[in-house]
């Protein structure tokens, strides 16, 4: 920061000059959300200072930028963070005590930014963080979503869906700039006048930007999330009004507002699908425009833009940002358009996040070419270039009625990066091979990060407490410091590490009873499985052998059982059913469960509502156990694996995503694995009745079957999981029954090492100090030096 900084008079003053003069409340009238908005004014005004100061920095150097393009950024609560990051915490919390408040009530009132879902909004967030860390001018680009995703609640166990209303209260950390709009449209004609190509689209929307600031740890650097809400061009038309036709004279405005109400719309039907893909564009082009404008302020010649932008696209969805930066320097600035594709080529970099082909977005061309016309031609001439530059290529962009969104993003990328090293190995062997082969220089990796500000710093106060009184405070910044803890591991400090966890547990029971009225066993191995509900990540792996142990548990209560709490947490998209039943299949096998009086001192199962960050922050510091059990050589890497380890809580998992590189450095000794290695996934699907085989040879997994089947946990419904069991009886395609047999024998294993104290807790302790090279700051550094050759302005 530079020294024109001002000097601000102590928070507890600030905070009251925004009760009154800001809010426009006295003390004694004031609400928690009133003092909430008055901290974060407060607040906002030593980050604006900083990210001012970052702006002007950045216009001096001339520095490079980097834009990050996400359809989510999972930031979750922005107050505590901020507080944490600038170092205001304490004085925060005593402020608002002397006023007579609850500290923990003000800073929790303030709701989750329902802007993201999971692990990829969560990684965009972290960057950003890191980003900032590091001093790297950078802006995030995504949608500003009145409703999120949904909330989720569940009645009778099935999942419901409500909308998010995160937006219904001033959002105060974001400024909204109306200067900063930007008209796009759909659909139309495609002409040609004096020689150029023009295209005329029929339905406008305007994109209006709002800023939120993003600051890095001590507050020495502060970015801009820079999110696009959908406003009508037209927003109000008087003479319907003045006829009567009332709802009708703001029809345009409310269509336009739909672009930007919802994460993900449900695409089943063919005006889903329209309204994804303008949700895609509608973000890609309003931000493509900003950058380009933001470039031309200052810079004459668009070919320089390579040495003063890096685009990086956070998956598919911002695909369509290249076709737009080549539509815009071809059509609107007249360059050549091989000219304009080799800018593009130069500019743009795609971060791959999955091997799942029918996760690799693709658009049926006839959807595309009526709402983006334009596009699907430029997408032909990127197809014709790239034919003519590897003339025996055999991947297209647009092949079989499919414009193919990955393959696009990869033709048009200067650099691909895979998200783990196992993951970015497959992606050459796998769904990239052909294009690998023709660009071998393209795919590099950079394995995810996390960042340990929010990610033990804020969210584990007793174990980020007891690191910062043995090593110092340094490791908050350089996260690999941690591995100076293991000469401390004698068994006082054990204790304390021991302490610090049942502190962590005592407070998720606490919260789990006051939300749900059931109470948890603190004695028991706090067991989590928390992510999105998907097939590949394997949930119903988990409630199966939770059945399997109830049922074993049952017939030997007197065996001398680890007392084991299963947690699960997660959505299901609303149109993803049986991802839906197997949560209702998690929820009834529990309410069956935790009703058991032979059992429920041993056994309990929990669900938890409406995960999002701030439930995520309760858990990942309470946990035991971390599952990390998806079928091996899905899952791209995952960021959960590496919270969990730095909270200290050993994986159980699979040899899949980052958790090959977790166990590495954590030693295998400190890993519970089990399942199948990738190489071996493909040759035992290839077998016609490998499920078969699996539950013949397992009686627990045929018995668990058995229960699920013949209406154990529905009684009212017995065939309500049918389809659960047809799944994983016959095609199981993602070898559940498979893996059930080494997935008991490592459970047990856990068992047996939870009961010997100083060897868990020595086993969780070292996942702490090895896991320093988990850090996003890291990952960041990699993206820095390897893909966007960009810099540090700290």
């Amino acid at each position: 920061m530079n020294q024109t900084t001002p000097v601000h008079p102590a928070l507890r003053d600030q905070i009251l000059h925004h009760l009154t003069y800001t809010v426009g409340k006295d003390a004694d009238h004031a609400q928690l959300s009133d003092w909430r908005f008055a901290l974060s004014h407060a607040l906002r005004d030593r980050i604006v200072d900083a990210w001012m100061s970052a702006t002007r920095q950045t216009y001096k150097a001339d520095a490079k930028r980097v834009y990050y393009l996400s359809m989510e950024f999972l930031i979750g609560r922005l107050l505590e963070d901020g507080l944490n990051n600038l170092g205001l915490a304490d004085e925060a919390r005593a402020a608002l005590s002397d006023m007579g408040l609850d500290p923990e009530a003000v800073l929790h009132d303030e709701p989750d930014a329902a802007l993201g879902n999971g692990g990829l909004g969560r990684l965009a967030a972290c960057f950003m963080e890191s980003l900032a860390t590091l001093g790297v001018p950078a802006y995030g680009y995504g949608i500003r979503y009145e409703h999120g995703l949904f909330r989720q609640s569940f009645a009778d166990g099935r999942q419901m869906e409500a909308p998010e209303t995160w937006l219904d209260q001033p959002h105060v950390w974001e400024f909204e700039r109306p200067e900063a709009r930007f008209t796009l449209g759909f659909g139309g004609d495609v002409t040609t006048r004096d020689g150029k190509t023009v295209w005329q689209p029929t339905e406008m929307v305007q994109a209006e930007a709002f800023d939120t600031p993003m600051a890095g740890w001590k507050g020495r650097w502060v970015n801009t999330l820079r999110l696009w809400a959908g406003r009508a061009v037209d927003p109000f038309d008087l003479e319907r009004f003045n006829r009567g036709d009332f709802a009708a004279a703001s029809e345009g405005e409310a269509l336009a507002r739909t672009i930007s109400r919802v994460l993900y719309p449900e695409d089943s039907t063919e005006i889903g699908k329209a309204l994804r893909l303008k949700q895609e564009y509608f973000f890609s082009a309003a931000s493509i425009r900003d950058i380009l404008r933001r470039f031309e302020a200052d810079h004459g010649d668009l070919t320089a833009l390579p040495s003063k932008v890096a685009i990086q696209l956070n998956d598919t969805h911002p695909a369509i940002a290249g076709p737009e930066l080549i539509r815009i320097l071809h059509d609107e600035r007249g360059i050549a358009f091989d000219d304009a594709m080799h800018i593009a080529q130069n500019t743009v970099n795609y971060t791959n996040h999955t091997l799942l082909p029918e996760a690799l977005e693709s658009w049926d061309e006839g959807l595309f070419g009526r709402l983006l016309p334009r596009h699907l031609q430029i997408i032909d001439r990127i197809d014709d270039a790239h034919a003519k530059a590897h003339p025996k290529r055999t991947v297209t962009a647009r092949e079989h009625g499919q414009v193919k969104m990955g393959e696009l993003s990869f033709i048009l990328a200067n650099r691909v990066n895979g998200v783990s090293a196992l993951h970015t190995g497959l992606m050459k062997t796998t769904v990239f091979k052909d294009l690998h082969a023709l660009h071998p220089e393209k795919i590099v990796n950079q394995t995810n990060g996390v960042t340990p500000r929010r990610w033990l710093n804020a969210c584990n106060p007793a174990l980020s407490g007891l690191i910062s009184d043995t090593i110092g405070t340094g490791w908050i910044g350089d996260l690999e410091q941690l591995a100076t803890l293991e000469p401390h591991m004698d068994d006082a400090w054990l204790e304390r590490f021991r302490a610090a966890k049942r502190t962590n547990k005592t407070a998720l029971a606490d919260f789990v009873r006051e939300q749900l009225g059931m109470t948890l066993n603190t004695d028991a191995m706090f067991d989590v499985q928390i992510k999105r509900m998907h097939e590949y990540k394997r949930q119903h792996l988990n409630i199966l052998e939770a059945i399997a142990l109830w049922q074993e548990m049952r017939d030997a209560p007197d065996a001398g059982w680890t007392p084991r709490v299963k947690i699960f947490a997660g959505k299901a998209a609303p149109g993803y059913f049986f991802a839906k039943d197997i949560i209702g299949l998690i929820n009834d096998a529990a309410a069956v469960i935790n009703a058991d009086p032979l059992t429920r001192d041993m056994l309990q199962v929990v669900f938890l509502p409406n995960y999002n960050v701030t439930l995520a922050e309760r858990l990942i510091p309470a946990a035991d156990l971390s599952e990390q059990i998806s079928t091996a050589g899905k899952e791209a890497s995952g960021t959960g694996n590496m919270k969990f380890a730095l909270n200290g809580a050993p994986t159980v998992g699979t040899l899949d995503g980052a958790n090959v590189e977790i166990r590495e450095r954590v030693g295998a000794e400190n890993f519970f694995l089990f399942g199948m290695e990738a190489h071996e996934v493909d040759a035992r699907r290839a077998i016609p009745d490998h499920a078969a085989q699996a539950i013949a040879a397992d009686p627990r997994l045929a018995r668990a079957l058995r229960a699920v089947s013949d209406g154990t946990f529905s009684k009212d419904e017995p065939n309500r999981y049918a389809g659960i069991v047809e799944n994983l009886s016959g095609p199981d395609y993602f070898l559940v029954c498979s893996d059930f047999t080494d997935y008991w024998r490592a459970q047990r294993e856990a068992d047996a090492t939870y009961l010997d104290a100083k060897h868990w807790s020595t086993m969780a302790a070292l996942n702490v100090a090895r896991s320093g090279w988990f850090s996003s700051d890291r990952t960041i550094r990699g993206y820095v030096a390897d893909i966007w050759k960009a810099s540090s302005l700290l």
